[in-house]
């Protein structure tokens, strides 16, 4: 990125909403441009600042996450969401990723995990933490299975079991021996087939559908 990385970080707890801070202000490809006590002033802050990303707390007072992801997405504010919680259920990291958050995050991950969200939030990539893939499988089987189910080729059942594992494109392109251009491509037959935009959402949808176990 020829850029730094515009953020603002919200987060009602003093401690962590301290450390992230911390963490991007060390990071050069960061830059920090606010800080949010609580949704109400997440959102504004967005509106006014418009950063490249929001790293943004779940459960706030005021609003809560989800209100101000769908605030900006109702206002067609071009700011990219991560999200992250202490609390991590189900139905909010699924409301989330439909919602168009681009990434989540339980508050355990490291902050460099955090940082890498926001870099890949910022060139287009999501990012659904590892540990979090269980309990959003979980809420989607007990939503039932979608018997409209996409016929994949091998191909790109192959990549989507990878990018379901973290792997990002360029990763999986190393992984397979391929080139990037060649797994972007089939990664766009995903997309179209599932009918998302995103990594995160790509996998969350097939869940949802039972391509994936």
């Amino acid at each position: 990125m020829s850029q730094r990385v515009r953020v603002v970080v919200a987060d009602d707890h003093p401690l962590f909403r301290d450390g992230m801070v911390r963490a991007i202000e060390l990071r050069p490809s960061l830059e920090l441009v606010g800080e949010a006590t609580d949704g109400r002033q997440a959102l504004d802050l967005a509106r006014e600042l418009a950063p490249d990303v929001l790293l943004l707390d779940a459960r706030m007072p005021e609003l809560d996450g989800l209100q101000v992801l769908q605030a900006l997405r109702r206002e067609q504010r071009p700011v990219r969401v991560v999200m992250f919680s202490a609390f991590v259920d189900g139905p909010v990291v699924h409301q989330a990723l439909a919602g168009g958050a681009v990434g989540y995050l339980p508050k355990s991950a490291e902050r460099d995990e955090v940082c890498e969200a926001i870099e890949a939030a910022a060139r287009g990539d999501s990012t659904l933490h590892p540990s979090l893939q269980g309990v959003l499988l979980e809420q989607l089987r007990a939503q039932g299975v979608d018997d409209d189910r996409p016929v994949l080729t091998d191909r790109e059942q192959e990549i989507l079991v990878l990018i379901a594992e973290g792997l990002s494109a360029p990763g999986v392109a190393a992984r397979l021996h391929l080139a990037p251009g060649t797994v972007k491509t089939h990664l766009g037959h995903l997309y179209e087939k599932l009918g998302v935009s995103d990594r995160a959402a790509c996998v969350a949808e097939a869940m949802r559908r039972g391509l994936l176990e």
